[in-house]
């Protein structure tokens, strides 16, 4: 699911369902998000040290590579013209090599801005593994512009209350 169109405002509203989203997890995708994250914890990529003193199946994703996946689904769905406010997930199960991250979405609220240039949009995320365990959930916060002339960009700090 990528996208380069932009939604804004008007497309946007409460009870909406985000397309899902499926993303296989390799052992390449456990080091690599480790290693960008510069999480040199061996759980995240030294299998032996993950089954024998963590007492796992496997090594395992992080903190840093799951947020990391929550954003990509937000912003293949909205598009590159909206800003992340804030978010927040909890992580119920490890996700190991050969698992698929099955991702899906709804808008809880869509709220007018103090200025009116854009709406924040709180959204329900989860990440269900293929055998229906749930991952981890997330709720965030994304500012969506009213039109693409609204560059959340620069939008100066002082207005900028997520």
């Amino acid at each position: 699911m990528s996208s380069h169109k932009n939604l804004f405002a008007a497309a946007i509203a409460p009870g909406l369902s985000l397309p899902p989203f499926t993303q296989t997890v390799t052992a390449t995708t456990v080091v690599l998000g480790a290693m960008a994250s510069r999480d040199w914890r061996p759980m995240h990529h030294d299998r032996d040290f993950a089954i024998n003193r963590n007492g796992v199946k496997d090594i395992f994703l992080n903190t840093p590579t799951q947020a990391g996946w929550f954003e990509r689904y937000l912003f293949d769905w909205v598009g590159p013209a909206a800003r992340l406010g804030k978010m927040r997930f909890a992580m119920k199960a490890s996700i190991f090599p050969d698992a698929t991250m099955q991702f899906s979405g709804k808008v809880d609220a869509v709220t007018p801005s103090h200025c009116g240039r854009w709406v924040w949009v709180d959204v329900q995320l989860a990440i269900h593994l293929d055998g229906g365990e749930l991952a981890s959930t997330c709720e965030a916060r994304l500012a969506v512009p009213q039109g693409p002339e609204v560059n959340l960009w620069s939008v100066p700090a002082a207005e900028w209350q997520p």
